[in-house]
């Protein structure tokens, strides 16, 4: 019998490892960026990338920040802890770097991002934030297995329902994001390196 072999090239689709923006963006996403642009002094790639699906942009930053802008008894530090430690748990490059930068910022620590990153449960942090990233970690790795004593924790805490609800959706749409940024290889830009090293 003969054997059949197919010569296959070491291709790639066509938006694997972008980081340019799509040409003649929608007004409304033009102005997103360039808006983040200001603001940071760069284009996060994640932005870049996505911007050459605009339905999948604008729902996804839609959903990012209604969960991450919503002001609520979670801190910004708090949410950007859920989304180092599940995305280190992910291994997700972009998002412990991008995130581990929001981090330092929020919380005004030079260190924390890499302590959270690595051990969050050596991190020196309070037990408020260990039972937010115990459950956070539960819901991006074995959701499925999430069971009422899995809540009790959370609320001797001090969270309720809202919160709980807004812990496990920060998890499972980074364990979503994490997925994206992995298959498409996205990666951080070098300037989240140094944000938030000055405290």
């Amino acid at each position: 019998m003969t054997e059949l072999r197919v010569q296959v090239d070491n291709k790639v689709p066509e938006w694997f490892g972008r980081t340019e923006i799509a040409p003649n963006l929608p007004h409304d996403i033009e102005e997103i960026i360039n808006d983040v642009a200001e603001r940071s002094g760069f284009i996060p790639n994640v932005f870049s990338a996505l911007s050459h699906m605009p339905a999948e942009f604008r729902a996804f930053f839609g959903y990012h920040d209604a969960l991450m802008g919503k002001t609520g008894s979670l801190s910004r530090a708090e949410k950007e802890m859920i989304v180092v430690a599940t995305s280190s748990a992910n291994s997700c490059t972009y998002c412990v770097v991008a995130h581990g930068a929001i981090l330092r910022i929020r919380s005004k620590s030079s260190s924390i991002s890499e302590l959270v990153t690595v051990d969050y449960k050596l991190a020196g942090l309070p037990d408020r934030q260990i039972a937010i990233l115990d459950f956070a970690m539960k819901v991006a790795l074995e959701a499925h297995r999430i069971v009422e004593s899995d809540f009790e924790p959370l609320y001797r805490a001090g969270l309720d329902d809202r919160d709980i609800w807004e812990v496990g959706a920060i998890a499972a749409f980074f364990a979503m994001s994490n997925r994206i940024a992995g298959f498409a290889r996205i990666l951080p830009n070098s300037e989240f390196h140094a944000m938030g090293r000055d405290f």
